[in-house]
Formats: C-alpha cells, structure tokens, sequence
C-alpha cells in the first residue's frame, strides 16, 4: 500500500489538471462571447440605421379643430393627428403630438422640435386644420387666432416655410411635410380681396411635401368620416412601401383616381437620397 500511494498522487494531479485546464477554456470562451455580444448587437443596429437612410426620426403632429369663429369644430383633424401618430411611432419615430394648439402651444411645440434636432435627423411635420395663404406664403392657424384682416394672418399664424427653414438651418438631414389645411377658413368674410387656398410651398433642400390639394384650391371635408382622404390614404400606404417618396407618390395618385380628378394633391420634393417611413424594412416594398 505504501509502495503504489505515489503514483496514485501522480494520477489524480494528472487529473486535476486537465479538469482546470478545461475549466479555463470555457470560461474564457464565455468571456469571449460576451465581449462580442454588445458589438454584435451594435452592428446590427447600425446596419438597421443604415438601412432605413437615417439617425433620429422625429415628428411634429398638430391637430387644430375648435376654432371659435368657424360654424361648427372640424371634424378630421385631431383624428387624423392621432391616427398618424400611432402610425409613425410604430415606425420609429419620436413624435410630439398637440391638439387645438394654441399660438402659444406652436411656438413651444416648435422650440421643442427644435432642440432635438441633430445632423442626422429626419423631420417629419403633419399639420391638420384650417390654414390660410397671405403674402404669398401659407400660414398655419392656432385655435385662438384673431383675424380681421389679412395682416392679421402673418401676425397670428405661423408660417409653414417659416418652419421648414428653421428645420434646416437646425442641421436636420431631410424634412418632410404633410398638410391638410386645404378648406375654407371662417375669416374669408372679413377680407376684401382674398386668393383660396394655399400658396405653392417650396421645398427645401432634402425635403419631401404633400399637400391635400393644389395651389388655390379649396376642398370640403367628406361628411361621416373620421378622417380625411389625404389622411386616410396615406394610413394606407404607410408600411406597404419602405420608400417615404413612393408613399407620398401613391397616396396623391390613389386620391386622384377615387376622386376623378377633383382632389388632386400637390407634391414637391428636392430628396435627394432614399428617405425610409417604414422600419420594417425586410417586409416593406419600395
């Protein structure tokens, strides 16, 4: 017994060993792994980014419908303002939404779009409501504006170009627009000479715009629905088609056909690269 103990001892050291070799294996190779699991994780995310042609996505969405010198509140417009804001943030986009805004609660609200701004950012701005031409600009109305005559706009409204210009002089990458203002205000009465509708929106550089109607022109809102045409088409085309200029593109051309051609919606783009809506981009068409 004394005799065989040594080589015993020699065997389980043997042992030993290699199970503390194996031990250090595993547990390096675990530690390899989580050291590429955040840069795996990472580089998807960036191929994502990548993939969508942009950084940040952020949305203004302003509903107006209580205006107190109309008739009556407008029906659409604070639904479309949340339909299409379930919409965008299922695609990804950080959005503000604000309800029979005030002049106030646009200048705040804008401010805040402002300050989230970065040099990668695609900005989106839907506004639904009533707006009005002045000067050769189109203005967006707040609830509480005071108008008599047409001075009374620029000074009460705020002005879409306006708005677009600060989106850009911000860094943002692209901006798109979507506005459905296209009705007959409550204040025409009041002026003397008045042109309907809203002037031609120019579009900035890298910008994509879709408007309810033409230049001038004047549309009543559909009795019964809950949303607008424009709005109810571009609900539709929003996740069928990656491409934001291919939405934009087939909605106008969808409501020109179901109207006839009596609604024709104005569109204007200056992209110059692929702007993506959609995040789903694997099941998404262009």
């Amino acid at each position: 017994m004394t005799a065989r103990q040594p080589s015993l001892s020699r065997r389980s050291a043997v042992i030993a060993a290699a199970l503390l070799c194996t031990v250090s294996l595993a547990l390096g190779a675990h530690a390899a792994l989580n050291k590429r699991s955040p840069d795996a994780g990472k580089s998807a995310a960036t191929e994502q980014s990548a993939a969508l042609g942009n950084g940040a996505r952020l949305a203004l969405v302003i509903g107006n419908a209580h205006y107190p010198d109309a008739n009556a509140p407008l029906a659409q417009p604070i639904n479309d303002a949340r339909a299409l804001t379930g919409a965008l943030r299922r695609d990804g986009f950080d959005v503000d939404i604000v309800e029979d805004a005030t002049r106030e609660d646009m200048s705040r609200a804008i401010e805040r779009l402002k300050s989230r701004i970065k040099p990668d950012s695609v900005v989106m701005l839907f506004f639904g409501g009533y707006a009005i031409q002045a000067g050769r600009e189109s203005y967006m109305i707040p609830v509480d504006a005071r108008i008599w005559k047409e001075a009374d706009v620029r000074r009460e409204g705020t002005s879409i170009e306006q708005v677009l210009d600060a989106v850009r002089e911000q860094g943002a990458r692209a901006k798109l627009l979507v506005v459905d203002a296209s009705r007959r205000n409550p204040y025409e009465r009041r002026f003397r000479a008045y042109s309907h509708g809203l002037a031609p929106i120019s579009a900035p550089a890298n910008a994509l715009i879709l408007s309810s109607a033409t230049p001038g022109k004047v549309l009543d809102d559909p009795n019964g629905q809950s949303n607008s045409v424009l709005v109810s088409e571009l609900l539709r085309q929003i996740g069928k088609t990656a491409s934001a200029e291919a939405v934009f593109t087939k909605t106008r051309n969808a409501i020109v056909r179901s109207s006839d051609g009596e609604q024709v919606p104005m569109m204007s783009s200056s992209l110059v690269e692929d702007i993506r809506l959609s995040t789903d981009v694997a099941n998404a068409g262009s």
